[in-house]
């Protein structure tokens, strides 16, 4: 993007994840804990208006301005008539929570079959009054509908991070999402499917490996945004509901997309069979879901740029664009080390590693750049010099701009803050606009911490001012 010639500056455009948000959330259940967790989500997501239906014919006849999404539980959800629903709000999802034990752990025909409501929901979630009770249920739900409305409105032409969730037990996906969403925050959006047929159609654009083609899947399969595969073994497909379509979901994925990270979240023994190809998450034991944190940051392009050897040993740990140009000077050298980089660089370089790296970083358009590039060895090092030295000098030249006042530091940031309405920050703050600048200009402590924090009016504001002031002195020294 070309620089502002009156001021020499670049114009810092952050990456939105979710354009569309959520603006209402209408809420019809007879069980008051959903209700009442419902609520809860003013603190977390303070730009939704909530809604509280008391009866059937009030649901079904609510007409949101804007965005909605419908929960329901198993009392509520027979009652309503979502084909109106539907025709009143066009973007609207139908979510259901359910505390019914056969619905919590079946596919969806059986669900179907025995609970025909269960059909007239988008996504399904269970709640009980142990593990997974609807206060720390409801907010992922909402996510999730809000990541499901934002993948049915995306254009080919915008690049995307999807993590790809593929169980048919809404038991299991109530426990993990919120693990989920806490750990890639508001970088990247999940999908869930919950058969084989809708997982290809998703990827490839077709329903049968024998459907994919290669132009039709380029052009209308989503599998080009997929940045993290987490998948069952078993899971149904045609009239078998235990198949074991995850073994072909895992071969076809390495196969046409060897770049997409898997992760295969089971305990069947049938998953050892692919311990060269995915980490294995065997499901509920203790510890999984942290070690999972790790390995996600670390394959996913969220965390550190990683640079392995062929045995998979940890060579480098790099935080930043700035880190990344030193290494390919150091690729550059002839020697021992630069010759086995170069190698290293050619490798990730044709899976795109870097692209992955720098649209979780929201280098997007040097993502694009690099992304189709095919070159090798010191070409495609001197390449790569060349991008990151001239997205360095772009940085200093780069700043983030609030209520017409230019942020190049964390001392003007703190500035801002403190003297600009909370009302002004908070949007900054929902979108992570906050945490992508800092991350960009190499404060990628700062950013971690900052980047779950959400909220409204002065207790926002005094956060931001008190995570922030924390880390300054590490950075800037004692200002």
């Amino acid at each position: 993007m070309p620089a502002d010639d009156q001021n020499n500056e670049y114009p810092f455009v952050p990456r939105i994840t979710n354009p569309i948000r959520i603006d209402h959330l209408v809420v019809f259940a007879g069980e008051t804990l959903i209700r009442s967790a419902a609520q809860l989500l003013i603190d977390d997501m303070p730009w939704i208006k909530i809604d509280v239906c008391h009866d059937p014919g009030t649901a079904t006849r609510f007409v949101a301005d804007g965005t909605a999404v419908f929960i329901f539980d198993d009392t509520a959800l027979p009652l309503v008539d979502t084909e109106t629903i539907r025709r009143n709000n066009s973007d609207a999802v139908i979510v259901l929570l359910s505390a019914n034990p056969y619905i919590q752990c079946s596919p969806p025909r059986p669900a179907a079959e025995r609970y025909p409501y269960t059909t007239m929901a988008d996504l399904v979630f269970a709640y009980d009054t142990n593990e997974r009770v609807p206060r720390t249920v409801v907010a992922p739900a909402v996510r999730a509908a809000e990541d499901l409305i934002n993948i049915r409105a995306s254009s080919p032409d915008v690049r995307r991070s999807i993590f790809l969730v593929v169980d048919d037990e809404p038991r299991w996906l109530s426990q993990f999402l919120p693990v989920l969403h806490s750990i890639i925050a508001q970088r990247a959006v999940v999908m869930v499917t919950r058969t084989y047929e809708d997982t290809l159609q998703f990827l490839f654009a077709a329903e049968d490996e024998s459907e994919i083609e290669s132009e039709v899947m380029q052009s209308k399969g989503q599998a080009r945004d997929v940045v993290f595969l987490i998948t069952d073994i078993f899971f149904p497909r045609g009239d078998e509901q235990e198949s074991d379509a995850g073994r072909d979901l895992i071969r076809l994925v390495n196969h046409y997309y060897p770049r997409i990270p898997i992760v295969i979240a089971s305990k069947a023994e049938e998953a050892e069979a692919f311990r060269d190809k995915a980490y294995l998450l065997p499901k509920g034991d203790p510890g999984t879901l942290q070690e999972l944190t790790s390995h996600i940051r670390d394959f996913s392009g969220m965390g550190d740029f990683l640079i392995r050897n062929s045995e998979g040993e940890v060579l480098h740990r790099i935080k930043n664009i700035q880190g990344l140009h030193q290494l390919v000077i150091e690729a550059e050298k002839d020697t021992p080390a630069g010759h086995e980089l170069r190698a290293i660089i050619e490798s990730y370089a044709e899976k795109d590693r870097f692209s992955t790296w720098l649209y979780m970083h929201s280098y997007i358009e040097l993502g694009d750049k690099l992304r189709p590039r095919h070159t090798r060895g010191k070409e495609l090092i001197s390449l790569l010099k060349e991008d990151f030295g001239r997205q360095i000098d772009r940085l200093k030249l780069t700043p983030l701009v609030i209520d017409n006042i230019r942020i190049h530091s964390i001392s003007d940031m703190l500035h801002v803050l403190r003297t600009v309405g909370e009302e002004v920050i908070q949007p900054f703050s929902d979108n992570d606009v906050l945490s992508t600048w800092l991350d960009r200009q190499g404060y990628s402590e700062l950013a971690e911490e900052l980047r779950p924090i959400h909220g409204s009016g002065k207790k926002l504001g005094e956060t931001l001012v008190s995570v922030i002031q924390k880390w300054q002195g590490y950075y800037e020294g004692d200002t």
